[in-house]
């Protein structure tokens, strides 16, 4: 019979693995007796304390009894109920319709369910302790493990504390510190100095072994640091096999997790596939359905180490990696899409400007979902009990008129812990939008300051909080801006946004950060609380250029809020104005010079092309003629367009002397080429209005 590739992992994981004596032996006990002596075995103990490993060799003794064995890394699992329960039908195997727990109950057997990484679990531990593990059959033996001790609620609850065995992990003992580093074969003239630096650390003691490994003549001189993992990652990256392996071990800790196609982008290579399997092979390396991330403590070692001593190399990464997910989120769409995103504020998550106002750790467990029966009466309740009686009843204005702008978020019982309602202000009603004070002051100030073109659109932000933290940094606060600028990067035709806020002292840094500058003629009263409104206007810095914006601030090492803005804003052409300036950019397509001087230059359909609003005059004279260019061939796509587009080429792609040349040509009577030259240019101008105003395929 064939041997699988799991157990050749399972027998190289035993032959690494030392100590741990008493665990395993309470855990073989347990597995020898006549029924559980627990029900659930609660491991528990600091990141890189080896929770993992041993977890492994729990399911390896469960081999060798002859009882079944399952693990979860919840790491990849979403904080939801619903997430859980589908994680676990893939786990076992089950029809969507399946509830494991009947299915369990369905196989008399004794078995084992390990549930890996479980503080990322924490919004479901109630639920999980309260109605989840009570339904499943008492053959079932489950072992979590998590970096924290077990909530006080395992404790308080006398059912549970007959039934749990909490088992703490700490260091290894010298002893099998010793063991292990004789099992990975390093000399033994070194072990005194290693054993004195990481005191017994199973991470640090795995990546002193990696040391070795990488050079067998390494003389191991421990540098004076407190941080055992970041002193010893220093001294790993400086002994790699080479540059590349360096650069992709660098890259790898920049980022949430790390694909072949992400790795070659940041390395710029064509082909990163064995520098990938190198990565791979790294002992504090860990692989997800994903892709790969390094352990929490190397991650930040590594990130901390580049960005010290090499920060123009930390800023290339951060920018390959930054267009690389630019160009991942215009080619995905809805919760793919919210994943890149996640993955991209992940990518910031240094900045200590930024870090106060967001929860990284939580941001991106959770999916925003559309209201369901019942939900009204939870949100009109937030708002009451947060912003008062009136504030609620404009929420139910805009509730019952715009229902589809509403995106709740759920706790761990599937009700709704927080909301954002969007009020899309160029549909509504005239007499809607002078209801409420609000939306009142950001139409007028539309009308008198950023006038909307046609078939831009305007959203108003007009509630959002979370049910027990209100606009707090919590978690559901960090999902709430994500999905928030989600609709600032996807909405099509999105011209302005308005965001308003209780607390103006707390979030004006954060919002001045993020370009989006207070706006006092928008701000508002109701309940006798002031709102302070900011807002953007994303002709003037469409999403890609805002995006770029954000990098730069990003990266700056000084805990500074106002940062310079890039140079020379865009500007928002009228209609009739846009159309004039594509008439003269037709006319000057082969004269460089004459280009440089057209308005469109400082369009955001010339920014959003560059992907940035910082470019040079020529490189947006090149990216306008290549635009103006397109257009017109497009016309070439369609039969009934084809006489359009032999107007435009003989006047401007490849122009006769005279228009009445161009006629002769065509072999068409002058007034007749002159009308489809007009026609031909009205749509080469529709075309690119279209995009300016971001309703078009970019």
């Amino acid at each position: 019979m064939t041997s699988r590739l799991a157990d050749r992992l399972n027998a190289a994981r035993r032959r690494r693995f030392v100590g741990r004596d008493g665990e395993r032996s309470l855990f073989a006990a347990a597995l020898a007796a006549g029924a559980w002596p627990f029900s659930l075995l609660y491991v528990f103990g600091p990141g890189g304390v080896g929770k993992t490993t041993l977890l492994y060799q729990f399911l390896a003794t469960c081999d060798e009894a002859g009882v079944p064995g399952l693990y979860l890394d919840a790491r990849n699992v979403e904080p939801s109920p619903d997430s859980f329960v589908a994680a676990l039908q893939r786990l076992l195997g089950l029809d969507p319709a399946e509830a494991p727990a009947q299915a369990l109950a369905a196989r008399p057997a004794r078995r084992v369910l390990c549930l890996d990484t479980y503080e990322t679990l924490a919004p479901l531990d109630d639920w999980l302790r309260e109605t989840f593990l009570p339904q499943l059959p008492e053959d079932l033996l489950i072992v979590l493990a998590g970096r924290r001790p077990a909530a006080p609620a395992w404790r308080a609850d006398p059912g549970w504390q007959a039934l749990v065995r909490v088992l703490p992990l700490r260091n290894l003992a010298p002893d099998e510190s010793l063991a292990y580093l004789a099992r990975r074969e390093v000399p033994a003239a070194q072990h005194a100095p290693v054993l004195a630096f990481t005191h017994g650390h199973p991470l640090a003691l795995s990546l002193v072994a990696d040391l070795f490994a990488q050079r067998r003549d390494l003389h191991f001189e421990p540098a004076a640091a407190p941080d055992v993992v970041a002193a010893l990652l220093a001294q790993f990256v400086q002994k790699v096999p080479g540059p590349a392996q360096r650069a992709a071990l660098e890259a790898c800790g920049l980022v949430r997790v790390t694909t072949e196609a992400l790795l070659a982008a940041m390395l710029d290579t064509p082909d990163a596939h064995e520098l990938f399997a190198w990565l791979r092979g790294l002992s504090f390396i860990e692989a997800g359905p994903l892709g790969l991330f390094p352990h929490d403590l190397a991650r930040e070692a590594l990130a901390a180490d580049v960005r010290w001593r090499n920060p123009d190399w930390y800023a290339e990464l951060h920018h390959r990696a930054r267009r690389y997910y630019a160009a991942r989120l215009q080619q995905t769409h809805g919760q793919e899409q919210q994943r890149v995103l996640f993955d991209y504020v992940f990518l910031h998550r240094d900045n200590p400007f930024m870090r106060p106002f967001l929860e990284w750790q939580e941001t991106g467990a959770g999916q925003p979902d559309a209201p369901r029966d019942g939900d009204r009466a939870d949100l009109l309740a937030m708002v009451a009990a947060h912003e008062g009686d009136e504030s609620a009843r404009y929420a139910a204005h805009w509730l019952d008129r715009q229902p589809g702008g509403v995106v709740v978020f759920r706790d761990a019982e599937q009700r709704p812990a927080g909301f954002v309602a969007r009020v899309a202000l160029d549909e509504a009603d005239p007499a809607d939008l002078g209801a409420d004070p609000a939306t009142r002051a950001a139409w007028r100030y539309l009308a008198e300051r950023a006038p909307l073109r046609p078939g831009e659109r305007a959203t108003f932000f007009r509630f959002w909080l979370a049910r027990d933290t209100y606009q707090a940094v919590s978690a559901v606060q960090s999902l709430l801006f994500a999905n928030v600028a989600q609709h600032y990067l996807t909405a099509p035709g999105l011209a302005f946004t308005f965001f308003p806020c209780a607390d103006e002292a707390f979030w004006t840094p954060f919002f001045a950060h993020i370009d989006l500058p207070p706006l006092p003629e928008v701000a508002f009263t109701v309940g006798g609380r002031r709102y302070a409104v900011y807002g953007h206007d994303w002709r003037a810095t469409p999403p890609m250029a805002w995006l770029d914006l954000l990098a730069t601030r990003e990266l700056a090492t000084e805990d500074t809020p106002t940062p310079a803005a890039p140079a020379a804003p865009l500007v928002v052409l009228s209609r009739p104005e846009f159309a004039a300036a594509t008439r003269d950019a037709l006319r000057d397509l082969a004269r460089p010079d004459a280009l440089r001087g057209n308005p469109l230059l400082r369009s955001r359909l010339v920014a959003d092309r560059l992907g940035t609003a910082a470019a040079g005059p020529a490189e947006r004279a090149d990216a306008l003629r290549a635009l103006v260019t397109e257009a017109v061939e497009a016309l070439r796509a369609t039969p009934r367009d084809l006489k359009l587009y032999r107007a435009l080429d003989r006047t401007y792609l490849r122009p006769a002397p005279t228009q009445e040349q161009a006629a002769e040509l065509l072999g068409l009577p002058f007034s007749t080429y002159r009308r489809h030259l007009k026609a031909g240019i009205e749509r080469v101008t529709d075309a690119l209005w279209q995009r300016d105003i971001g309703t078009a395929p970019r």
